[in-house]
Parts: C-alpha cells; sequence; structure tokens
C-alpha cells in the first residue's frame, strides 16, 4: 500500500476575523423523556420521539435525495451550483472549518471521502459535493452548549475571498444510538451563500461496559481508540489539518483496496505527473453525414 506523506502542520495564516452568536436551539420540549447516553458519556435526558411518522424528527433537511439534492441546506438553497462553483465553495469552506477549529483548540479530523481525497494528493476529490469531519463525544457536547447556531466570517489568505458560515448542531446530537435513522449527521457547517454544507458526526464510546475502547457514529462506523489516536498532523487543502493514525486501516475497510489504487474514477483520470484527478475530455460526436 502506498502511504502518502506529508509535513508537519505549518503555521498559516488567521482567517476570521469575529463569530458572532444567534440564539441557541435546545431539544424541543417534551412531556414524555427517555434517557439516553451522552455524546461524552453518562446519561441525559432527551424527548421521546412519536412513532408515527419518523420523518418529522429530521432536523437537518434537503432539497432532494440524490447525489446532488441530498448535498444541500434547503433553508441556503437557491439552486444546483455549476462544478466550478462547487469547488471554490467546498475549498474554502473546509480551510475555514480547519482553521476555526485549530484557533478555538478543538478537536476534529477528516473522515470518509474526504480523508481519501488526502491520501492521493491532501485534497479534495473533485467528484465529491460535500465534505465529511468527525469529532470526538466530547468536543460535540462542548459544540451543542457553546456555539450552536453561531456564525463565522471568513477572510482568504489573499483576501479576495470573504463568507460566513453557519455552525449548526443537530438537537439530537444528545442521543448517541441511531433511534429511527433521522439524525444521524450530528451537525453540520454551512455555506448559506448557497446550502453546501460540511457534515459534522461525533464519535462516542456507547457501549464502554461490553465494547470498551470502541467508538461509533450513529451511522454504524466503529473505531478503537487505537484507529485514531495519537491524530497525525497532517496538511489539507493547504491548512493544517488532523488524520486519524491508522488511516490506512479505516480507509481499506471503508473503501476496499482498490480505492487506493483506481486511476479512473467518476469521469475523473489520475495525472500521477501532476499527483491530481483532471477530468476526461468530452468526446466529440462526429456530425458530418456517411458519404452515400
Amino acid at each position: 500500500m502506498r502511504i502518502l506523506q506529508y509535513a508537519a502542520a505549518i503555521a498559516s495564516a488567521s482567517l476570521f476575523a469575529h463569530t458572532v452568536a444567534a440564539p441557541t436551539e435546545s431539544v424541543p420540549e417534551n412531556p414524555s423523556r427517555v434517557t439516553k447516553r451522552s455524546a461524552a458519556g453518562g446519561s441525559v435526558a432527551v424527548p421521546a420521539k412519536p412513532q408515527d411518522d419518523p420523518s418529522k424528527n429530521k432536523y437537518f433537511h434537503e432539497p432532494g435525495g440524490d447525489d446532488i439534492l441530498g448535498h444541500y441546506d434547503s433553508r441556503y438553497f437557491h439552486g444546483v451550483v455549476s462544478y466550478d462553483e462547487r469547488t471554490d465553495t467546498l475549498t474554502h469552506m473546509i480551510r475555514a472549518y480547519l482553521n476555526f477549529f485549530r484557533e478555538e483548540g478543538l478537536d476534529t479530523w477528516i473522515a470518509h471521502g474526504t480523508l481519501l481525497g488526502w491520501w492521493w494528493n491532501g485534497k479534495m476529490l473533485p467528484w465529491d459535493w460535500d465534505v465529511d469531519t468527525q469529532v470526538s463525544g466530547a468536543t460535540l457536547e462542548y459544540l451543542g452548549k457553546n456555539l450552536n447556531r453561531t456564525i463565522h466570517h471568513y477572510v482568504s489568505e489573499d483576501k479576495k475571498v470573504k463568507r460566513d458560515y453557519l455552525l449548526d448542531i443537530n438537537p439530537w446530537m444528545w442521543e448517541r444510538e441511531r433511534g429511527d435513522g433521522m439524525n444521524i449527521i450530528d451537525a453540520r457547517w454551512i455555506d448559506i451563500r448557497n446550502g453546501l454544507y460540511i457534515d459534522i458526526t461525533g464519535l462516542s464510546e456507547t457501549h464502554p461496559d461490553v465494547a470498551p475502547g470502541v467508538w461509533s457514529c450513529k451511522n454504524y462506523h466503529r473505531y478503537k481508540t487505537s484507529d485514531l489516536y495519537p491524530m497525525r498532523e497532517s496538511i489539507y487543502e493547504g491548512v493544517p489539518a488532523k488524520i486519524p493514525y491508522a488511516y490506512d486501516k479505516i480507509l481499506t475497510e471503508e473503501y476496499q483496496q482498490k480505492a487506493l489504487v483506481l486511476t479512473e474514477y467518476e469521469g475523473h483520470l489520475w495525472d500521477s505527473a501532476v499527483k491530481e484527478w483532471v477530468k476526461k475530455p468530452v468526446e466529440k460526436k462526429d456530425t458530418e453525414s456517411e458519404p452515400t
């Protein structure tokens, strides 16, 4: 297996000006309450959900369920963006996110397809529609209590790009089991210009009595403590980022070995000379009539 090695995280220019707090959304009131394990361990009371229509419990909503519309937040969706705008949006969004968490001393790392993109060249896979990150249960709990519904102002290093992002914490982040499956995403970092977002999921040791040292999210991804820690310091999209310790094991288990060697995928080719995924050229159809 090929292993990419990146230089240790380097200092980068500060990209944020201010953080403005908006009203925090608490867990909805319900006279019938049940006890669930909290994000950081222990128990916390959360509302019991109605069983007739689980979709009513869903917090984050998308304008559609396919690979395209399913990657926008409905509240800020104004239409599908172009390939170039999507790339620009996601690039600045992950830079803003990673720098903010680092500046605040909050633990986060990249995951899933985002981690696979790092393995290839330290960048996003160009066909991805969103970015995936993970946080510890303790960090998730801190976000819910202190930073829910906050707007974060971003200025790029060259001062040419200025954007605002909403950090929105799902009120059901306190429920650490999958439940009805409507709220497996614990939080999002959303570009409020077009609705594209970063999915943030928390990992918690949900069953320390029978499975100590096993950390899981609500979408059945499970990791051992030794898979995650100690985190590696690296670079992603030009800014410092944390990478799970056993990243090669994690990627192989999630995507199989072929994802680490396949050089053609989703209309893109891997160019080893420049270490980039490039779009395959569009084949031109022959419009000339055949001779009679």
